[in-house]
């Protein structure tokens, strides 16, 4: 009998552990839609990166979606608009298209111009890096807010502006109605080598921002403007969970373009991190898995006091 009672003690230690394991070495990532109007998030895993639950989905105004994704997960999210099924069942949008015909990407990526939320999860030091990237343009205004981890560059980042008003109209993106739905990036709208950062321009020294790519960075100062951008715009973190907002603050359109840059946002600044308000909704927020571990190990110990007590009786 005290043989069986030590193995159940350490069945039961084991097993939470080794579920443990699975799910603290995760992050949980929510998605909320604050636009007014409904978005359809597309989701892709970088190459050799197993898909998540979900490549797909839609989002009315003020719903979320929590996505559980493992350790070591890299890819982008980011959110399509426009959306509908034609007569043959054919799902296609206006921006951000990943071209599956279907509500989920199943492996697409994002059509440009698209604002891209980017992750590389457990990375080097075992930090996840993340950004906001307009270099493939922009359709969305969108942050990305680390909820629950560590370190000195563990920040909000993303691009609260909706830049669509303020798009030069050589970049300017329309929909059948003539609405500015999306802003191409200087390289998507003209193909050039030194809007593209490749051939003779393909290395930090001899890529330099662009008219246009400082627009865009003159209005998200923390979002990546052109390839190079590295040094403003990759945020690093340990152990956090992340909260994707599309639309986090009303009222940031820029309007009146035509070769006029936008504003930076109005948002303050502390300790020269942007700090974008509207965004922090608690209600929004993901739980953090951290608390789960603590609490799974000490009930794990009590279930083993409790058994070698009973076997004692034996």
């Amino acid at each position: 009998m005290a043989q069986i009672c030590l193995l159940i003690s350490i069945l039961t230690l084991t097993i939470p552990h080794l579920f443990l394991s699975g799910v603290v070495a995760s992050a949980t990532f929510t998605i909320l839609n604050k636009c007014d109007h409904t978005v359809w998030p597309g989701i892709l895993s970088n190459a050799g990166i197993a898909p998540l639950s979900t490549t797909g989905l839609a989002l009315r105004h003020g719903d979320s979606k929590t996505i559980n994704v493992p350790s070591s997960w890299g890819g982008r999210f980011w959110g399509r608009t426009h959306c509908s099924e034609d007569s043959a069942g054919i799902f296609s949008c206006v921006t951000g298209d990943c071209g599956s015909g279907k509500l989920e990407c199943a492996g697409g990526n994002a059509a440009p111009p698209a604002t891209l939320a980017e992750f590389t999860l457990d990375g080097s030091g075992g930090l996840d890096f993340y950004d906001v990237s307009l270099v493939d343009g922009y359709n969305l205004p969108m942050l990305v807010v680390p909820q629950g981890g560590t370190g000195v560059n563990c920040t909000t980042t993303g691009c609260v502006v909706d830049l669509n008003g303020a798009c030069p109209s050589e970049l300017k993106v329309t929909s059948s109605g003539g609405e500015s739905v999306a802003c191409k990036s200087a390289c998507e709208a003209f193909g050039q080598a030194q809007y593209c950062c490749s051939g003779a321009y393909g290395t930090p020294d001899t890529c330099k921002p662009s008219a246009y790519s400082e627009l865009f960075k003159s209005a998200c100062p923390h979002a990546y403007s052109y390839a190079y951008d590295d040094e403003t715009s990759t945020f690093t973190c340990a152990n956090a969970d992340y909260l994707i907002t599309f639309c986090p603050s009303p009222n940031t359109s820029q309007k009146s373009s035509e070769g006029q840059k936008p504003v930076a946002s109005n948002s303050p600044v502390i300790n020269g991190t942007m700090v974008y308000e509207g965004v922090l909704d608690s209600s929004g927020a993901p739980t953090c898995t951290h608390g789960f571990q603590s609490q799974a190990i000490a009930c794990g110990v009590t279930i083993v006091a409790a058994i070698w007590l009973w076997c004692q009786h034996f």
